[in-house]
């Protein structure tokens, strides 16, 4: 127990300083706000702006294609749905590329309006940002609303049936109070995500008018080297992002819809084709673009240089000690958590504090920390791994969690009875009985590392280039063919690696 709560401590410390501790750094650093000129002040009207539009449009869409898998079953439904989520572990510059190969100005649907006169899509500026945040989001926003249907109780349904609501009332009764209750803490969740999209700001933004705040923080630390005026941005960053992950806890999604005997109800209004159109469409949307990717990379394969291979090699030891640190960091955290009466909700807390910060904001208060003393240069691999390691913590604690409460409230008591502590209760008590949600934590971990694109770039040099960096170097050298390669290498290594290690926490898991 003594060792649990020192390591856990240290976990606590190093979460505080990663995240409070950057930004007081940061904060030193910068001067008077008033410093920020107009374009600064437009960057984060621009950066609020986006947001708000990116996720009122996703869960928008995202609440025909929930009402059409919650009325449907068909045969592959579940396999869809899990496919759908594949965006959210995708490598962002990756997506972005098969966005471009759809919706470019030579893209399949420039191609098409063509042939009758028209001009070709314009991805490049807010359009291509707003369209990239629908990209990733939509799955997400479409499984929170789905999970809000399916609490639902099937007596209400079944109820509403016998007493022939068509399809207008059972939305006016049964789902629309549903979806007040569900959508905000969607909107929310999204808002914040978009907020430090940084990757998506950096391939389809730029100018005035499409600039973020996280892409007006590079520019002033890589292109003027205007420390102060990075830092400030910087607090500006930290202040929208804590004030949104403060605001989303007002969103904890629908209450208690009732109770209900766990049946499954055949609903049987509405449109079976109008349903199948919806999700037909979210099916095309997001994986058209992966299609695209594997076409074109194949296509270009002979085009890659020699550097993308280190590049790759590294990305891959980036990304496995990412997800190694990541769970030398989630549990002792989880377990500190769990084992105190007073101040477990604190620490699981501090947890989540990570979530507020944005990854440029920690590399920026690095680099101010660092940069007197030792060449950046050195540093740039490690602190990605550590900021990526933190930045996936939220997510791996939020699996975690759940398994090691229920661990400990099946066999707790007998574990102390039999005296069996220390390092033993670890072992024989715990893991077994964590570790599917750990390796999922890790494999999560090990993908969103894979393809970063965010402090590598304040501190890489062309001999250290990870993989996305090499890839979004071939998209703005106009080597389209080379950066499709890339793409698909990247895309390829992302999906086995996370494949890998979520397979690991499940062969044998009951053995």
């Amino acid at each position: 127990m003594t060792g649990t709560r020192i390591s856990g401590g240290l976990v606590v410390l190093l979460l505080i300083f990663l995240t409070l501790g950057t930004l007081v750094a940061v904060g030193l650093r910068a001067e008077d706000l008033s410093g920020l000129g107009r374009r600064d002040w437009a960057a984060v009207r621009f950066t609020l702006w986006q947001a708000a539009l990116s996720a009122a449009i996703s869960c928008l869409l995202a609440i025909p294609v929930a009402r059409a898998f919650s009325r449907r079953q068909f045969w592959g439904r579940g396999v869809l749905i899990t496919v759908l989520g594949a965006p959210f572990i995708l490598p962002v510059i990756v997506a972005v590329l098969g966005l471009i190969a759809v919706f470019g100005r030579t893209g399949l649907v420039s191609q098409f309006i063509g042939l009758f006169g028209l001009e070709p899509v314009q991805i490049y500026g807010w359009h291509g940002i707003i369209l990239a945040h629908v990209f990733f989001n939509l799955p997400l926003a479409t499984r929170l609303i789905l999970q809000g249907w399916l609490d639902v109780p099937a007596e209400r349904f079944r109820l509403a049936q016998s007493l022939n609501f068509l399809s207008a009332d059972m939305f006016r009764h049964i789902e629309l109070p549903l979806l007040f209750r569900v959508v905000p803490g969607a909107f929310m969740v999204i808002f914040l995500i978009c907020t430090t999209s940084f990757a998506v700001a950096l391939a389809l933004g730029g100018g005035p008018r499409a600039t973020t705040i996280e892409l007006a923080i590079y520019q002033a630390f890589r292109f003027d080297f205007d420390l102060s005026k990075a830092a400030q941005l910087a607090l500006v960053q930290f202040a929208v992002g804590g004030g949104l992950a403060i605001a989303s806890l007002w969103f904890r999604g629908p209450r208690g819809q009732g109770a209900a005997l766990d049946r499954v109800v055949s609903r049987r209004d509405g449109s079976v084709w109008q349903d199948a159109l919806w999700i037909l469409l979210a099916a095309a949307f997001l994986l058209v673009p992966l299609v695209m990717i594997g076409v074109k990379g194949l296509w270009g394969v002979s085009e890659l240089p020699d550097s993308i291979w280190p590049a790759a090699l590294r990305s891959v030891i980036v990304a496995l000690v990412s997800a190694g640190l990541t769970v030398a960091l989630v549990l002792p955290l989880a377990l500190l958590a769990q084992s105190l009466r007073k101040g477990g909700a604190a620490v699981e807390a501090i947890g989540y504090l990570s979530i507020a910060a944005s990854p440029l904001v920690m590399g920026t208060g690095l680099f101010i920390l660092t940069f007197a003393w030792i060449d950046p240069i050195l540093l740039a691999l490690p602190v990605t791994v550590l900021v990526n390691a933190a930045m996936s913590l939220p997510f791996a604690l939020r699996a975690l969690m759940p398994g090691l409460t229920q661990a400990e409230a099946d066999y707790g008591k007998l574990a102390l009875s039999l005296q069996i502590t220390g390092w033993a209760r670890l072992r024989w008590v715990i893991l077994p009985r964590v570790r599917r949600p750990l390796a999922f934590g890790a494999a999560l971990a090990a993908a969103l590392s894979m393809g970063d694109l965010g402090v590598i770039t304040l501190f890489a040099n062309p001999e250290v280039q990870t993989l996305p960096l090499a890839l979004y170097q071939l998209m703005e050298a106009y080597r389209m063919d080379a950066a499709f390669a890339a793409a698909l290498l990247l895309l390829t290594l992302s999906l086995a690696i996370f494949w890998l290690i979520d397979r690991g926490g499940r062969v044998d898991v009951d053995a």
